[in-house]
């Protein structure tokens, strides 16, 4: 099968979703009102809360929620073949993550900028309220943790990727001083200088391994474990617009720009699909996947169809930037869209290798001896791009080998296989650090909600600096400590469930919402449905992976089983505590609302600000 047909029906299934759906909740469900004030403007401080061009939040908020998810997760998932993990992207997208992100960015914007626990809290009760902060706060760390893995992973003795992520940072400071205080509202002038530095930074990279400042770029997994700590700690605290907002909107259009290129190249190669529809491990017993297609191909695919980690952006930066409420369909829905395309294009590149080569890739050589399977080009593919690509699990270096292996079968392009292959390589690790920063900044303002409810209440005034410092410590100190003494073997199961739990909450929240807020009750369906989905495939799923935890026999498999069952019981309390709410909410039939209030910290002038119309 020609993989066009791939491309061309996702696109067209995002393209009417996001004409026609995404429309009927925003203007139907959701009723999004511009003449309500956001908090951008409301909550105005220059710090957290900054109106910013729509433009720029849709790349902050598309590189916030597209980390390691839609690149790695579709290329472990061909496991069972192109078809599963194809139809989940489509059906995720549309009618489960688009949902999801739409109406907790909708909600967070009506409570000006709060977090996901502080609206579970107000709107369906304390319970579970504080169900929801604690679940929030451990699957975050775990999150940044198993993303960070990554990064380390891809980067260390690689200094051509540690100088071009580097240099991100202070092109992304001279771009927001730049465009927010030089020349406020320089877009274009910004954009261009910014994706003209970072391309630059990206192709002078090649030439730093050969050069004297190779030693400096040249570090170990330890180094670079102490290393995205302090710079999590540091995006986590200074202002927004200064390095978070400037650095993930540049790398976001960077990102989208070579997911657009690939496309194209896909259009003009048209390579075949060479791995089935499905493949013999749909019912389990896969090399790369142990458990059969349902439930893991679910959690294995999570950004790119749903993930638990995006209601932590939709209820974080995003809405205490958003300068109009009907900017939130492009930002989330639209986004989430773009992040099924990625997945897409993920998926595309790893079924156009043949089976045995991608199995020779993400299996140890032991495993892969097993499978019987012939790897007919694996020696040429490693001759191509440099280094021996067999026996290196993970979907990273296979999505690698397959994008390069597209590019350089455009006419002409061939013998750059090696510098395609780097090129996507730190393209996947700036895809994962700009969720790193993001997260790491949700992360504080969700562990200052915490102590500020539940211990000392100036912990929630965002703007004092020493509740801010002291959070963003703890905050980095225990995802830092996980990254330098875990792997990815030890964290990422626990995350792949724990990530799509957090899912679960967020849905049973948003249906309470529409409960609350819609003109007609059914209207809830659009969050019920994939609500109860992804409840019973989760909570399986979860089921399975404590038989896997407690069979390791170890302490870290009797500490990721009991933290498994401690994140179910917290996700079952929520859903118990939801029902009663909904019951309560279907007595009447009419809306009853929902809490608009200005944020404890609302700095607010004596002139109504400059909201545009």
């Amino acid at each position: 099968m020609n993989s066009v047909m791939l491309l061309v029906v996702a696109a067209c299934v995002f393209l009417l979703a996001y004409r026609y759906y995404s429309a009927f909740i925003a203007t139907k469900v959701l009723m999004l009102d511009d003449s309500i004030v956001t908090p951008a403007y409301r909550c105005n401080d220059g710090t957290e809360f900054v109106p910013t061009n729509k433009w720029v939040l849709f790349g902050h908020h598309f590189a916030a929620i597209a980390g390691a998810g839609p690149l790695i997760g579709p290329v472990l998932a061909a496991q069972y073949g192109w078809g599963p993990g194809f139809m989940w992207i489509l059906l995720g997208s549309v009618f489960a993550g688009g949902v999801h992100d739409f109406i907790i960015l909708f909600a967070s914007v009506r409570h000006s900028g709060q977090s996901l626990a502080t609206i579970a809290r107000k709107e369906v009760g304390p319970i579970t309220g504080i169900t929801t902060s604690l679940a929030i706060l451990f699957i975050i760390i775990v999150a940044l943790a198993g993303l960070a893995i990554v990064v380390v992973n891809a980067l260390f003795k690689n200094p051509w990727g540690v100088y071009t992520l580097f240099m991100t940072i202070p092109i992304a400071i001279m771009i927001g001083l730049y465009m927010f205080k030089i020349v406020p509202g320089a877009i274009r002038s910004g954009s261009i200088a910014g994706f003209l530095l970072v391309m630059a930074a990206v192709f002078t990279g090649h030439y730093i391994p050969n050069s004297s400042w190779a030693d400096l770029f040249t570090l170990t997994k330890n180094q670079l474990a102490i290393a995205l700590p302090i710079y999590g700690f540091f995006a986590a605290v200074l202002p927004v617009w200064l390095l978070l907002a400037p650095r993930d909107y540049l790398s976001s259009y960077m990102k989208i720009g070579t997911i657009g290129a690939l496309a194209l190249g896909i259009l003009i190669v048209q390579p075949t699909v060479n791995i089935p529809f499905t493949t013999t491990f749909v019912n389990g017993g896969g090399p790369i996947i142990p458990g059969p297609v349902w439930p893991y191909v679910f959690i294995t695919i999570a950004c790119g169809a749903i993930s638990g980690f995006h209601s932590l952006i939709s209820s974080g930066t995003t809405p205490k930037m958003i300068e109009l409420e009907s900017q939130a369909r492009p930002i989330a829905y639209g986004g989430m869209l773009t992040e099924g395309f990625v997945a897409t294009m993920a998926l595309i590149s790893a079924v156009v290798l043949i089976p045995g080569d991608y199995f020779a890739i993400n299996t140890p050589p032991a495993i892969f001896a097993k499978l019987n399977m012939p790897a007919v080009e694996i020696q040429h593919l490693s001759e191509l791009v440099g280094m021996d690509v067999a026996g290196r699990p993970g979907g990273a270096v296979s999505l690698a080998v397959g994008m390069a292996s597209i590019f350089s079968g455009i006419s002409g392009m061939g013998h750059l296989m090696n510098y395609w292959y780097q090129f996507v390589i730190m393209f996947e690790a700036l895809f994962i650090l700009t969720t790193i920063d993001a997260g790491t900044r949700v992360a504080r303002y969700i562990l200052q909600d915490i102590m500020g409810t539940y211990l000392y209440a100036p912990f929630k005034e965002t703007n004092w600096v020493f509740g801010s410092l002291l959070t963003s410590v703890l905050v980095t100190f225990c995802w830092g400590y996980l990254l330098y003494s875990g792997d990815v073997a030890s964290i990422w199961p626990l995350f792949g469930v724990a990530n799509q739990l957090l899912a679960v909450v967020a849905l049973a929240i948003g249906t309470t919402i529409i409960l609350k807020i819609s003109s007609k009750k059914s209207y809830a369906w659009i969050t019920f449905a994939p609500l109860a989905f992804l409840s019973v495939t989760v909570m399986y799923a979860g089921a399975l992976n404590l038989m896997m935890f407690f069979k390791r026999g170890d302490l870290l498999g009797n500490i990721n089983g009991s933290v498994s069952v401690l994140l179910m019981i917290l996700v079952m309390v929520t859903l118990i505590d939801c029902v009663r709410k909904w019951l309560e909410l279907l007595k009447t039939n009419k809306p009853v609302g929902m809490n608009i209030e200005k944020h404890a910290n609302c700095v607010i002038g004596e002139t109504k600000p400059n909201i545009p119309s």
